[in-house]
């Protein structure tokens, strides 16, 4: 039985386990004449979560150690001269052509003799694997089942039980993001740590040439590791952007708050929040093929050198794609400033705009700065659009109508291809890594806490 079928099973079971559950409790009540602690929901619910619970902890269990334990017991079966002498990467591939022909697929070569008969004896104990897992989790389910629906008595607190099973998933659903940010920051900072014994941080961060070439012969540099012309780079594409953004998404979220007919409103806030789910790579395409050329043509018209790929295209298709950004996070934030503040403005003789101007954007300003700064946290995290629009030009210098290299495009460089990830060369990416990341998480924060000081004042 698959993976699939076996899930959709035990969620039939736990189906049918509520069921039962709800019945009983019902049942008891009328026995009993007597009132119950809880609502009969919670007994079903908390018998089904008796049923599922073990069998899915099982489960999870035997999906992680089952092809551990398979693996090391064909590796066992495999001739000791055949596994002799082989690194783990050599070894994980030869267990991968058993693993395939046990299943059935085709290996190149069509597998040698040793091969066939470890890939005959792993199909065996993958069949008692899985009949072994079924016939465990079945009897979960009833143990479960048959424990829960007899417990069931008016004085059970099944809501208590069922409200602690609640809250241990929400804090486990929080612990993963919490734990999952705390992985991805360990690994960045492992390997930034080994970048920064091959090159100094004082070179890295204050340097100003960018060329991490090897070594050449008689030379023992490893090249120029400096950070200021992709930093210039991102702050110049994310400023364009914000300044194409932060207008436009503004004004878009006062005429949407303040002027538009619900109607209107209605219609247009979801088209414009459309731009914010195209995928990035679609706006790459757009600056390549529709903006670049447009910009460089206008340019040539009134005699300005603008090349395709520039900051400058880069900037604008960026602007365009987080206006959703600013002008829903604006609108939200201005809708919830208090309508007395724009009643007593306006009992005050103040006009529409005068009230607009001097006390719902005053008002909003808080939340509105907190957009600002999550927007100019996606634009710096940009990747696709700056791959494709900005060049590839890591050299400090103001003119936006050049290209320029960004953090981002210099991550993807430095990992493309068949790298060693024991050189500076392929570790600088994440030593880039790690600085984006604390770029990012500066203005999120800043971000938090201006929109917290804003929900304490006006909600």
């Amino acid at each position: 039985m698959s993976n699939l079928a076996l899930i959709a099973t035990l969620l039939v079971m736990m189906a049918l386990a509520y069921h039962l559950g709800l019945t009983r409790s019902r049942a008891v009540a009328a026995e009993h004449d007597v009132r119950m602690h809880s609502r009969p929901g919670y007994y079903g619910v908390l018998v089904a979560l008796w049923c599922g619970l073990p069998a899915l902890a099982i489960f999870l269990l035997w999906s992680f150690l089952a092809p551990q334990l398979i693996d090391m017991l064909v590796t066992q079966q495999l001739p000791a001269d055949m596994v002799a002498g082989l690194s783990d990467r050599e070894l994980q591939t030869l267990l991968r052509r058993v693993t395939a022909l046990a299943n059935g697929q085709g290996v190149a070569g069509g597998g040698s003799p040793e091969e066939l008969a470890a890939a005959g004896h792993m199909a065996r104990l993958q069949t008692i694997e899985n009949f072994s897992l079924v016939a465990l989790m079945a009897v979960l389910v009833v143990v479960g089942l048959i424990f829960a629906r007899r417990r069931i008595s008016p004085n059970w607190r099944a809501r208590n039980q069922v409200e602690r099973v609640i809250m241990f998933a929400l804090a486990a659903s929080s612990a993963v993001a919490i734990f999952t940010t705390i992985g991805i920051v360990l690994s960045m900072l492992g390997e930034a740590l080994r970048f920064f014994s091959f090159i100094s941080p004082a070179e890295f961060f204050f340097g100003t040439v960018w060329n991490p070439r090897f070594s050449t012969a008689g030379s023992a540099s490893q090249g120029e590791f400096g950070l200021l012309p992709l930093l210039w780079g991102t702050m110049m594409v994310s400023t364009i952007a914000l300044l194409v953004a932060i207008p436009v998404g503004l004004m878009t979220a006062i005429y949407m708050a303040e002027y538009a007919p619900p109607w209107l409103r209605n219609v247009a806030k979801p088209v414009i929040e459309i731009l914010a789910g195209i995928p990035t790579i679609v706006y790459g395409f757009f600056a390549l093929i529709v903006v670049g050329p447009f910009l460089s043509s206008a340019g040539d018209l009134i005699g300005i050198n603008i090349r395709t790929t520039s900051a400058l295209t880069a900037g604008l298709v960026m602007g365009i794609m987080i206006i959703p950004f600013v002008s829903s996070l604006s609108d939200d934030i201005i809708t919830q400033v208090p309508k007395s503040l724009r009643d007593g403005a306006l009992g005050l003789g103040a006009t529409k705009s005068e009230t607009i101007r001097q006390v719902v954007l005053p008002a909003a300003l808080p939340g509105i700065v907190g957009a600002f700064l999550l927007a100019a946290s996606r634009a710096i995290g940009e990747t696709m659009i700056v791959v494709l629009a900005a060049g590839n030009n890591p050299v400090l210098h103001a003119n936006p109508f050049e290209a320029v290299s960004t953090i981002t495009v210099t991550i993807v460089n430095q990992l493309t291809g068949d790298m060693d990830f024991a050189s500076p060369q392929s570790l600088v990416a994440f030593a880039l890594g790690l600085t984006l990341f604390v770029i990012t998480l500066g203005l999120n924060v800043i971000a938090l806490v201006v929109v917290r000081k804003y929900r304490q004042q006006y909600e």
